[in-house]
């Protein structure tokens, strides 16, 4: 699995988006890759954008190919609800 997330990996505060979906990863105890995103043109996102149809992140790219995209707040939640392989 592979979490694409900003540049900022050492910023970690409960507002910061993409820290809150990596906390999440971390206390489910679930192994990633962090793949940092381009900044500051999002343009340049371009797994992202392919994945997810955005250039938002964070953003996870799943083993099977798959993508999982949402408000990191509600993937925080789906992933700490054990969601994470059927997130809805």
């Amino acid at each position: 699995m592979k979490l694409h997330r900003c540049r900022y990996v050492w910023l970690k505060s409960r507002f910061h988006a993409c820290w809150r979906v990596q906390e999440a990863l971390d206390e489910r105890g679930i192994a990633y890759e962090v793949v940092e995103a381009p900044w500051p043109r999002r343009s340049e996102r371009t797994a992202v954008i392919e994945g997810t149809g955005q250039s938002r992140v964070p953003a996870i790219e799943l083993a099977d190919g798959s993508w999982y995209r949402e408000e990191s707040a509600e993937m925080a939640r789906a992933i700490r609800a054990g969601r994470l392989d059927s997130p809805s």
